[in-house]
């Protein structure tokens, strides 16, 4: 034997957690090192794994992680923070400590408690417990992007269906007719949907890209919308009046699981209640009903939905969305003619001041197409049970105190989500009340979200902050305490479901500890059950015991943890989707969906009450050509950014080979925008906006639209030799985010318009 040859090599089944695929994957470990980590075909998403996920060595060994808590002992705005190392015990009780004099003088709602977006950091392991340490705690705050990262999955289509459409009813791909994916890009974003989806292709299924770039799988698609940024409403209207015009829509459906045939009050424009047999009942014309008032003119849903649309005709959405009028009715017909249509979105339509109206549209010609909960469409597929331990049920103080409820009422603050505007502005103007003390993990808020520079001061605005991650950041370092996190493969988690189909809903894991903890780096789970013991909530916490938690939340399974030990690959657990759950009768009704009205709600009534569109309308994005005419003179351009292969939104930068194949930050523009500008590729150049300018090296694209730019965010860590760090605020920067805002923001759910404003392109001397 070698006397350098590893003596302990083994291979352990895992899964890696850095995004919302969550691939199946085997690790090598020898010598207490973790090796390698390579796709595991065994696992329902083991396919493939990403260049991020096969860098996970690098993440584990990395010189610049974080090792020993650490405390501040120089002034906020500081350049050099002075961290000075102290021990665990004195880092806790001191957090305890601070968060109990707040909670008592002002309140525990003045506590905001914060999170890396679990679809992107391995937050996902313990996001659920966190949650249930603020509720715990009685704090109804919580700020983990959700508004970019979520709303529309999570939140805007349940004003549809009563349940998030692509969340809970995800894209039945395996049986798919038509795939369509909106603002979204498995290429770069989830590997075991890129994967499903070219099997998919192979058995004939059809595939449309809706997306300004055309990017990995987009260049497979039977069609390619290259929508302009921010108008993805207008698009998803003039498809809805193709399906109306040509009757290409389930009628059945339609009429009787959708409230399309409800009546609608032309004096009002409020909802009537359903009168006599409402699946029969006419769906356009006027109506005149009888009333205690006397007769009321009234007119159906559906009547008033196609008159929405045909004012959005294909012709007319050309000129806003630059989509040809023909491919836009062309794309119709396939989804149609190819159903079932399996359908996913994501934070390219949630980065947008119209977000929530355009997932509402989308929804909306979705409903009409009838591909809900039925094989091949969007399915609610069957999930193991189990014990939720988000600990809704602990909160004290009422919801209602949620930071930005009362000026958004149907937001994801109904269930303690913060968007970023609005606790910063809790924290600097005290609206509606003043955020005090904020306990973070792993979200790098200042880089996360638009006006970097106003998220720096919210912070240092605080009166104390906590920040746990696996590096220092801009945001870390403007914390009171810094505390050291585990790498993934560093400590263990518990996983019931992997989202994609039911195969996949169906595996349980247990992700095994592979290799020690770095210095006195926790995982993140038992830091939350240490601090929750610190703060005296040693019953809501299982008395501290993560073992304990993990337990009580398989119970309803029947698999223990000895059983996923034993197989660390992990148990699949009988369960069967059924389909149609709407048309099941209980107690002698149909279940129906989980609205107010258990029907599929076209004409919103909440949002009536509420003062918004009931219907799904087009709003012109509020930083464009055509709504700042003023901006477009300077501002010529219309910026979007994207995500990045390479990297975990702002994490990865400074992991030595992925930064080799991503060296500097990128802006792509056409061929034609550079010429006019003497741009050439690679040439270094300023992204201006009316908050500024960044720099990034120009990538030519030409398949973009030549007004269209296309930025990345999250540029500030310094790699390698050669492979330069960035302020995140002031000269020099290459922070897209810097030069973004907050607003004008979504009146619904408060979503930034990040992927839809102005700028111009410059370049920089030599």
């Amino acid at each position: 034997m070698l006397v350098d040859e590893p003596t302990d090599r083994r291979e352990v089944q895992t899964f890696c957690p850095l995004c919302v695929s969550r691939c199946g994957a085997t690790a090598t470990v020898a010598d207490g090192a973790l090796l390698e980590l390579r796709p595991d075909p065994a696992h329902p998403t083991g396919q493939a794994l990403c260049v991020k996920g096969r860098a996970a060595p690098e993440i584990v060994a990395h010189p610049d992680r974080l090792l020993y808590p650490m405390r501040r002992t120089n002034p906020k705005g500081a350049d050099d923070p002075g961290w000075t190392r102290i021990g665990w015990d004195e880092a806790l009780d001191e957090i305890a400590g601070r968060l109990g004099d707040i909670a008592r003088e002002d309140g525990p709602e003045a506590v905001v408690f914060g999170s890396a977006s679990p679809s992107t950091s391995a937050m996902s392991d313990c996001v659920d417990w966190l949650t249930r340490l603020r509720n715990a705690f009685g704090s109804p705050n919580l700020t983990a992007s959700m508004e970019l990262c979520g709303w529309g999955r999570n939140f805007a289509s349940g004003f549809t269906f009563g349940a998030p459409l692509p969340g809970a009813y995800a894209p039945d791909l395996a049986g798919a007719g038509c795939i369509l994916f909106w603002g979204y890009n498995p290429s770069l974003s989830r590997l075991s949907h890129a994967t499903q989806a070219v099997a998919a292709l192979r058995r004939g299924a059809k595939l449309v890209f809706i997306d300004p770039r055309q990017v990995g799988l987009a260049a497979k698609a039977q069609h390619w919308l290259r929508v302009r940024p921010g108008t993805d409403a207008a698009l998803a209207l003039a498809m809805t009046h193709v399906l109306i015009e040509n009757g290409w829509f389930d009628e059945d459906f339609v009429r009787t699981w959708t409230n399309a045939t409800h009546l609608v009050r032309t004096d009002t424009g409020r909802l009537l209640p359903p009168h006599g047999d409402v699946a029969t009942a006419p769906l356009r014309g006027d109506v005149e009903v009888a009333t205690a008032d006397g007769p009321v003119r009234c007119r159906p849903v559906f009547d008033l939905i196609a008159e929405t649309c045909a004012a959005m005709s294909p012709a007319h959405a050309a000129e806003i969305t630059g989509v040809d009028a023909d491919d836009i009715a062309a794309v119709a017909r396939l989804m149609w003619h190819s159903r079932p249509l399996a359908i996913y979105t994501w934070s390219g339509l949630e980065q947008q001041s119209n977000s929530t109206q355009t997932i509402r549209a989308i929804c909306q010609f979705a409903a009409l197409i009838g591909s809900i909960d039925v094989p091949g469409g969007n399915v609610a597929f069957a999930s193991v049970p189990q014990h939720r331990i988000e600990g809704t049920d602990l909160l004290p103080t009422p919801a209602a105190k949620t930071i930005g409820l009362e000026k958004r009422p149907l937001s994801a603050a109904r269930a303690g989500f913060v968007t970023g505007e609005d606790f910063f502005t809790a924290a600097l103007d005290g609206t509606p009340y003043r955020a005090r003390a904020l306990v973070n993990f792993g979200a790098n808020l200042m880089m996360a979200h638009g006006d970097s520079a106003r998220g720096r001061s919210a912070l240092a605005a605080l009166d104390f902050f906590v920040h746990a991650d696996l590096f220092r950041s801009p945001t870390g370092d403007q914390a009171d305490i810094l505390l050291p996190v585990t790498s993934a493969w560093e400590a263990g988690a518990l996983r019931i479901g992997f989202e994609i189909d039911e195969a996949a809903q169906a595996h349980v894991q247990l992700r095994t500890q592979l290799v020690a903890p770095r210095g006195e780096a926790r995982s993140d789970i038992s830091i939350i059950f240490a601090l929750a013991t610190r703060l005296g909530l040693h019953e809501q916490f299982f008395g501290g015991d993560v073992e304990a938690g993990w337990r009580h939340q398989l119970e309803p399974s029947g698999v223990t943890l000895e059983q996923l030990r034993a197989q660390p690959g992990g148990i699949r657990v009988p369960v069967a989707t059924r389909h149609r759950k709407y048309a099941e009768v209980v107690d002698g009704v149909p279940r129906g969906f989980s609205t107010p009205s258990r029907k599929v709600e076209l004409f919103s009534e909440r949002f009536a009450a509420a003062g918004y569109p009931p219907l799904p309308e087009y709003a012109e994005p509020g930083i464009s050509p055509r709504s700042r005419p003023d901006l477009a003179a300077r501002f010529p351009l219309v910026l979007t950014c994207t995500k990045s292969l390479w990297f975990c939104e702002t994490q990865h930068r400074n992991v030595a080979s992925l930064r080799r194949a991503a060296a500097d930050p990128v802006v792509e523009l056409h061929p034609d925008a550079a010429a006019a500008r003497g741009v050439a590729a690679k040439d270094w150049v300023l992204i201006e906006t009316p908050l500024g300018s960044v720099r990034a090296r120009a990538k030519l694209n030409a398949k973009l639209d030549p007004q269209v730019v296309c930025g990345q965010h999250g540029w500030w860590q310094a790699g390698g030799p050669g492979q330069a760090g960035y302020p995140a605020v002031g000269p020099g920067s290459a922070n897209l985010n810097l030069v973004l805002s907050q607003t004008p923001s979504d009146p619904v759910g408060g979503s930034s318009p990040l992927r839809a404003s102005l700028c111009e392109i410059r370049r920089l001397p030599d």
